[in-house]
């Protein structure tokens, strides 16, 4: 069958489910992850066509879709922050509004090339924060925290796949009580939906990425950020920093939360889409 052929084909299928725009979307992605072909090709060689091994791996792809199985673990990679990361079902999907608060922490070491800056990234999940702050951050020692075995393994993979050096060690944040060294940036993207927020989560993520690393009980949602935020004031070295992906409904808590600790220079950011989504304190 052409390509051309199909393609329209696959979006007609996707439309109803995933939208007209996203369905086109998902064929382009699928089509140079597999095949290496980008729309600009299919259009100067549109008698191009699908043997009959790529027809079966396409439709057991199409079919998957159909269940709202994210693309990026059907493919086994997304994009984050410029780089390339190995995700699966162990692991959450990158979102940009992370890739912004990566930004966020580069930006605010910007002289840091000869200081071997000590970065602590708490629930690493894929390795994405740890990891293109290793990337973009020269010389900076770089550490990443996760009670998840499955999840470290893929982070590892990560930092080897982009030639990058960090120290992996799996440890339940909640059960820890020092942490034996002190670091100038400590990051987390801990897990903040609560579970009165579910419905607000689409079928595809609520069915696929993991819940150990997205909800948090209704009755005690800033678990984790207490307990970091204990965890910087004694394991931070002087002016050192604390960012915080957060719940969007919970910045003036967090605010509360930083301040009654005794952080300065509290900050509260909005995200792409206008939502309070990170934070910023220092010790």
């Amino acid at each position: 069958m052409k390509i051309k052929q199909y393609r329209d084909q696959f979006i007609k299928s996707l439309s109803p489910i995933h939208g007209e725009g996203e369905a086109e979307s998902f064929f382009y992605l699928i089509l140079e992850n597999k095949h290496e072909l980008k729309r600009i090709d299919l259009a100067l060689n549109p008698d191009l066509e699908f043997k009959d091994d790529d027809m079966e791996a396409w439709n057991s792809i199409l079919e998957q879709l159909k269940l709202e199985i994210p693309i990026q673990y059907l493919l086994g990679t997304t994009s984050f922050y410029g780089l390339d990361f190995e995700v699966n079902e162990n692991v959450l999907i990158p979102r940009p509004e992370t890739e912004e608060l990566v930004e966020w922490i580069i930006k605010s070491n910007p002289n840091t090339k000869a200081s071997g800056l000590k970065i602590l990234d708490i629930g690493t999940g894929s390795g994405c924060i740890a990891v293109s702050l290793a990337k973009n951050i020269p010389n900076a020692q770089v550490f990443a925290i996760d009670v998840s075995e499955k999840a470290l393994a893929t982070a590892k993979k990560n930092a080897d796949n982009n030639n990058v050096t960090v120290t992996f060690l799996k440890q339940n944040i909640l059960e820890t009580d020092d942490l034996a060294r002190q670091f100038d940036v400590i990051v987390s993207n801990p897990p903040y939906v609560r579970n009165l927020e579910k419905q607000e989560i689409k079928k595809n993520v609520l069915d696929n990425e993991p819940h150990l690393a997205l909800f948090v009980e209704d009755n005690d949602a800033l678990i984790f950020y207490k307990k970091i935020a204990e965890l910087a004031q004694k394991n931070s070295s002087e002016n050192g920093q604390l960012f915080f992906e957060i719940n969007q409904y919970l910045g003036k808590e967090m605010i509360e939360l930083l301040e009654k600790m005794n952080f300065k220079n509290v900050e509260l950011r909005k995200d792409i889409y206008g939502n309070d989504r990170m934070i910023k304190g220092s010790v």
